[in-house]
């Protein structure tokens, strides 16, 4: 089922997948990773002037990684703004998404945190370098295959 976003582009030619809706109705759209700054853009100059968040997960062990950004259109006047959920997924293997920093400012430390603990490189980000490791640190620490260094489990304590 598409939203009327996703029906927006595609009446104007513009790649997308329509994911369908979440819980609350919000409109989730799966974007390439290739065709994300372009379409961050478009989006910006559409009304959606506000990234409320962005985070990012680990699809599953081996697999693909996904970025996630919640857009949300502000307008003076406006009690129940127009909200969409962006999804890029990437393998993990090279996971390379464009930064969207320069479109929104508040995407500076939440994409720093997704490539701290999860490894998505954000190209062009200002500064992509670690926020919540130490700068030595080995290995994205949010990922399902991650084995902390120098761990020991116990086995059969009793």
């Amino acid at each position: 089922m598409q939203g009327p976003l996703s029906v927006w582009l595609v009446k104007h030619g513009i790649v997308h997948r329509s994911l369908g809706f979440d819980y609350q109705g919000i409109e989730t759209l799966q974007i390439k990773p290739e065709d994300w700054y372009s379409i961050a853009v478009i989006l910006y100059v559409c009304g959606y002037n506000y990234l409320r968040s962005q985070c990012a997960y680990d699809v599953a062990p081996g697999g693909m990684l996904a970025s996630v950004y919640h857009l949300t259109r502000i307008e003076y006047g406006v009690d129940q703004p127009e909200e969409v959920c962006i999804k890029v997924f990437v393998p993990r293997a090279h996971p390379r998404i464009p930064s969207v920093f320069w479109v929104w400012k508040s995407a500076d430390f939440q994409e720093r945190e997704s490539y701290d603990m999860l490894g998505i490189s954000y190209e062009n980000h200002p500064r992509l370098k670690r926020i919540l490791m130490p700068e030595s640190w080995i290995g994205w620490p949010l990922r399902k295959d991650y084995i902390a260094p120098n761990f020991y489990e116990l086995q059969d304590a009793h």
